[in-house]
């Protein structure tokens, strides 16, 4: 199995002071910015990356998102350039960036040029975004998914065709041979994360990419993407394996399971309650009106997961200490044997051979992010990498 550690890299201080009521300001104003504290902040992030390619983590992960404390990768493509120079070995998972926001022929060059500086490391994630990011760029949410497969054509044509022209609804270009070329060949791995809608689940399965599926918030819904998803890779001829899988898992190791919640569960909670849907609405129902998804986007779902599928604001928001004790009772925090099984067990259950850990949600403070990096490197990683999984049993049972 591999592991990533996927960072969101969030504003290194707590900024739960500033909320009016149970909302952080949005726009959040320059006078609440400080930036020593982001110039730090990035300088920790480049040390834990450069420790998790030495302990031997298989990779790590990076996101884009756009004016909010939430995360300060606004660009992922540069943070990868950065972490390229600090490591050796650690693949670079860019997850991903957000296609309908940005012109792609110049990212087809940039995710060239990183996998060139890299050597043949970058993971290219594809992503649509969250509605906050469209507001500013000013992209309508109804043409999002239009965007979204018409740039994906295009940088994934650019890379791989010797001259290549293109005349599409919202770019176009003509005898374009990009330089430099990305060092694996044809491509580089793409990856595309999962929240539930299913045109996206099709998209993935025609064009055979794997995927991050519910990006680990909830087993039933979890499953019902799988199953939906190896029906959609079998329709266009591909047949769903393991590594078609990468899940996502919050984990934290500790000698008890209280002083894992004693010292993670804070962040989950700030990142949950603070900064997790900041300027942004995530209600499935919102992004329908928006025109951001269909109204049939989950009639896949069965029905006692279309609450999970409705993504609720409030579950978010108003989540407590008490909630998250029980839902820690199974989840891999706690001991390192607890952690490790909890997670082969997910992964076993999946049929993923990859995951995805966060392991510093909100602004876990330096000092712990790097002592948690390390004894889950020393007490945890070697039983993961040793473990693989063979086969997806939700996709049996959809295909039975």
């Amino acid at each position: 199995m591999k592991v990533f550690v996927f960072d969101l890299l969030a504003y290194g201080e707590n900024l739960e002071h500033l909320k009016v009521g149970s909302e952080l300001p949005y726009p959040l104003s320059k006078r609440h910015f400080k930036a020593d504290v982001a110039v730090r902040t990035y300088a920790e992030h480049l040390d834990a990356w450069e420790e998790m390619d030495r302990l031997g983590y298989d990779g790590v992960g990076f996101n884009e998102h756009h004016r909010s404390p939430y995360g300060l990768m606004n660009s992922p493509n540069l943070m990868a350039a950065a972490a390229a120079q600090r490591t050796k070995r650690l693949k670079l998972l860019i997850y991903g960036n957000l296609l309908p926001l940005h012109e792609p022929l110049r990212l087809a060059e940039e995710l060239a040029m990183l996998d060139c500086l890299s050597d043949g490391r970058i993971i290219s994630g594809f992503a649509r975004g969250i509605p906050r990011e469209y507001q500013v760029h000013n992209v309508p949410l109804a043409d999002s998914r239009a965007r979204f497969e018409e740039a994906y054509d295009i940088i994934t044509r650019a890379w791989s065709e010797e001259i290549f022209s293109y005349e599409g609804r919202f770019w176009s270009y003509r005898d374009v041979a990009i330089w430099p070329r990305p060092s694996q060949q044809p491509r580089p791995p793409v990856w595309v994360p999962i929240l539930g809608s299913k045109e996206s689940i099709e998209f993935a399965g025609r064009h055979d990419l794997p995927i991050t599926p519910g990006l680990g918030r909830h087993r039933g819904l979890r499953d019902d993407i799988i199953r939906y998803y190896a029906n959609a890779l079998a329709k266009a001829g591909h047949r769903i394996t393991p590594d078609h899988l990468s899940l996502g898992v919050t984990a934290y190791v500790a000698d008890t399971k209280a002083q894992a919640l004693r010292e993670y569960g804070p962040h989950i909670l700030y990142f949950n309650r603070t900064l997790f849907s900041h300027g942004n609405f995530i209600e499935t129902e919102k992004q329908r009106e928006s025109g951001y998804t269909t109204q049939s986007s989950t009639d896949y779902v069965r029905p006692e997961n279309l609450r999970a599928a409705a993504n609720l604001r409030s579950e978010f928001r108003n989540l407590t200490m008490a909630q998250l004790e029980e839902q820690a009772e199974t989840m891999p925090m706690g001991t390192a044997d607890e952690v490790a099984q909890r997670i082969i067990d997910a992964a076993e259950s999946a049929g993923a051979n990859q995951v995805q850990l966060a392991i510093n949600r909100g602004a876990l403070p330096h000092d712990l992010y790097m002592a948690q990096i390390e004894r889950f490197a020393r007490e945890v990683l070697p039983r993961l990498q040793a473990h693989e999984v063979k086969r997806v049993p939700a996709a049996e049972e959809a295909m039975a």
